[in-house]
């Protein structure tokens, strides 16, 4: 089902900045207008964050909204499953239509196991790794890692400020993998954050209040693109 997002998402991989829109803080109430507006604005990828209300505090939304951004978008979709027992789940959100699903190293005691699950599901499989978690945590599994997201905020809620520590893990893991693998950050990403992530080595970039409290989709998404490269 997935397969011509897949090769979506490949041409992607190799692009030193990607722009990747947190889709949770856009208007629910007019999903398929907000999409085209995001799509519209530049964006190339859709991050959606799937919290369970458990492993995290939070709770947002499920297998049921990723298909019906499927529907609605043909861009790759970065399913980020802040979820407990993401073994039970991660074939389900492939054949929903997520283009790449990434799981969190504090979710499980089997990482390789359910990166391999994707990988059998036709995914691309992430692994994400908390402020807390130190980066030895997953070098048992980056063999199988077509993308690794370092949160720069404890994950749950919007808003929250970056945490430089993320800086040093990005650079750790850039060395370690050079552009093999793509190198995705998410949380306090914005003007004043984005230029420093990228200096350490991140290629792809979530961004949620600072596209979406912005004036304008197009204008926020091309400033942090022109931040992320130097310009």
């Amino acid at each position: 089902m997935a397969s011509s997002h897949l090769e979506s998402l490949s041409q992607l991989a190799a692009d030193p900045v990607v722009i990747a829109p947190s889709m949770l803080l856009l208007d629910f109430g007019h999903l398929a207008d907000e999409i085209a507006q995001v799509e519209q604005a530049g964006a190339r990828i859709l991050h959606l964050d799937v919290m369970d209300g458990h492993f995290v505090d939070n709770l947002t939304y499920g297998l049921p909204l990723v298909a019906a951004f499927r529907r609605y978008s043909t861009l790759p979709i970065d399913a980020h499953l802040m979820i407990s027992n993401p073994e039970q789940y991660v074939e389900q959100y492939v054949q929903a239509g997520a283009t790449s699903v990434t799981i969190h190293r504090e979710a499980t005691d089997n990482p390789r196991g359910v990166l391999e699950q994707i990988k059998r599901a036709g995914g691309n499989a992430g692994i994400a790794v908390n402020p807390p978690t130190g980066i030895e945590q997953i070098d048992e599994c980056l063999d199988l890692c077509d993308l690794v997201l370092v949160m720069s905020v404890t994950p749950g809620f919007g808003g929250q400020n970056f945490e430089p520590v993320a800086l040093e893990k990005l650079a750790a893991l850039k060395k370690k993998l050079g552009n093999d693998v793509i190198l995705e950050v998410d949380g306090g990403v914005n003007l004043d954050t984005i230029a420093q992530c990228a200096q350490a080595g991140a290629n792809w970039f979530v961004a949620g209040s600072a596209i979406f409290k912005t004036d304008s989709y197009t204008q926020s998404i091309a400033r942090l693109t022109e931040a992320a490269a130097g310009q």
